[in-house]
């Protein structure tokens, strides 16, 4: 008896543990990538990327804190409201969409700081060349029940990269040495996701 006890006990401990998970998807309708950058050394021009797809992986219902998120962009989506701009975007001098139709974030992996900030850290992938980057984060609002019995909850994440890092290499250099199209650009993502029904 004792003995059976015991091995009982040994596969117990060996077994490997298994944890609940809850899967969130992205609400397409209600999420988006903003990015803007100088023009000129004068303002900023802005834009966004309008398609956008992605989940998120949490531990429990009610907890991000280590959330894995992995989300993908269709860069042809590109609108900045001027059609011209928007092409020479999708072309070779930038985005290359022909060979290169969508960007990134995979294995990002959130943690908590306070109260509702966080940071989010992964690999992105544009044009082909991946580096790791961090967000910093914010939880708007906890998370709802919508009026249509949905479980939402809402994030507004933002970072800059270097657009050099990931070889988008276009512009020129003005007499005062300033870029015409600045190297930094801002991106700011929101995002609406809605939790998988079991």
């Amino acid at each position: 008896m004792k003995k059976n006890i015991l091995l009982l006990a040994i596969a117990l401990i060996s077994a490997p543990f298994t944890f609940a998970q809850s899967l969130w998807n992205a609400d397409p309708a209600h999420s988006n990538a903003r990015f803007s950058v100088e023009h000129l050394g004068l303002a900023f021009v802005d834009g966004e990327f309008t398609s956008m797809q992605g989940s998120v992986t949490t531990k429990s219902d009610d907890d991000f804190n280590q959330a894995v998120f992995s989300f993908s962009i269709d860069v042809n989506s590109i609108h900045t409201r001027v059609e011209d701009r928007d092409n020479h975007l999708k072309s070779e001098d930038f985005f290359h969409v022909e060979k290169y139709p969508t960007m990134v974030l995979s294995d990002a992996v959130l943690t908590h700081k306070r109260k509702n900030n966080y940071t989010l850290t992964g690999n992105l992938t544009i044009r082909g060349v991946t580096q790791k980057i961090t967000f910093d984060v914010v939880q708007n609002n906890g998370i709802i029940t919508d009026p249509w019995g949905l479980t939402r909850a809402g994030f507004t994440a933002k970072t800059t990269i270097n657009r050099k890092d990931f070889n988008i290499n276009y512009g020129n250099k003005l007499p005062s040495g300033i870029d015409d199209v600045a190297s930094q650009v801002d991106i700011v993502v929101n995002i609406e996701i809605v939790k998988e029904e079991e």
